[in-house]
């Protein structure tokens, strides 16, 4: 990632250490994995995610976590992509900050591609500032970005093991 990109649009996360104990954050645990397309292959037994997004009077809660290790950044993805299409959230995390791009839900047959946002609010708290492959990760999400001609409200908790 360019310094002049992480200085300007990155912001700094919290840490708390307790997060893996939250309420929503286990009852993750008792449920499977979303299925968003029939033949989908679960990379998790358990739920990964539970966030809500408002789109106005649009509620999608069909949200899914998986994270990866590239370089000296972790790529947390919280998004519905079936390969045809998808909606959600890229969050990069490096150096203290993270910085969140916006998943372009107008792209089809695996193509990811993100949209330009102007966020009003944006909060990320992990469970720990250092992570390595195979971490167990935790995670909660505040949102808040106008998106073309609408308002975007993302929140909610995610875990999962970093790939």
């Amino acid at each position: 990632m360019e310094k002049k990109e992480t200085e300007a649009n990155s912001e700094r996360f919290s840490i708390d250490k307790s997060l893996s104990q939250n309420d929503t954050i286990r009852l993750l645990s008792k449920f499977p994995e979303l299925r968003l397309f029939p033949k989908e292959k679960r990379s998790s037994k358990t739920r990964t995610a539970y966030v809500i997004q408002n789109v106005g009077i649009d509620l999608m809660d069909n949200y899914k976590c998986n994270a990866v290790m590239k370089m000296d950044t972790l790529q947390i993805w919280i998004n519905n992509n079936n390969s045809y299409f998808g909606n959600g959230v890229l969050i990069s995390v490096f150096d203290n900050h993270f910085l969140i791009k916006d998943v372009d839900p107008k792209t089809l047959h695996a193509e990811i591609k993100f949209i330009k946002t102007n966020p009003f609010h944006q909060k990320l708290t992990l469970n720990k500032a250092k992570f390595q492959k195979n971490d167990s990760i935790y995670g909660f999400i505040n949102y808040k970005t106008k998106v073309d001609s609408f308002t975007k409200d993302f929140r909610g908790y995610f875990k999962t093991v970093i790939k």
